[in-house]
């Protein structure tokens, strides 16, 4: 059974995307020695990738080219994509979703970009651990890292470092 994972950072103030809709606070710390955490590392053991439409829209609108080459990538919209960046499959409905991720066993699967989405797996208890990477900055205003939905849990800590330029990586399972 694959295990469904986020990976993610967050403003020190709880923000994903600035009030502009600009991940340029974020691209300043790129080039950052995350070690055995680091992000391409980290996508190497990714089978899946799983985003919604708001991280696919960002993501074909950026110049760099298509990341995901070697893995399966889904993204969760209800609208058809015209002229996908990258092979990709779309799905609407994600509960059947879920059941498709659960029976996959090659490969882990990433839970990419918004806390939308990663909301909606966590409601249905689907997101089996998250690694968060707290910036330094503050956004002010802009997307939270997750929703207020009403959903309350207790996720259990498995570590807590500091990394370099001052931030921290979190890494828990739900």
């Amino acid at each position: 059974m694959a295990r469904i994972l986020g990976y993610i950072a967050a403003s020190l103030d709880g923000l994903i995307v600035s009030g502009e809709g600009s991940l340029d606070w974020l691209y300043q710390y790129d080039g950052m020695d995350l070690g055995e955490h680091d992000y391409a590392l980290f996508l190497k053991r990714i089978r899946t990738v799983v985003m919604g439409r708001a991280t696919y829209d960002f993501i074909a609108s950026e110049p760099s080219p298509w990341a995901y080459g070697d893995q399966r990538v889904i993204v969760v919209t209800s609208r058809p994509i015209d002229d996908p960046k990258g092979p990709l499959e779309v799905r609407g409905d994600i509960d059947a979703l879920i059941g498709e991720l659960r029976a996959l066993d090659d490969g882990d699967v990433w839970m990419l970009g918004g806390g939308r989405l990663q909301m909606a797996f966590m409601e249905r208890g689907a997101l089996d651990e998250i690694e968060i990477y707290v910036i330094p900055e503050l956004l002010g205003s802009g997307q939270p890292l997750f929703p207020l939905t009403g959903f309350r849990a207790s996720p259990e800590l498995i570590s807590a470092a500091p990394i370099a330029r001052g931030c921290v990586r979190l890494h828990y399972r739900l």
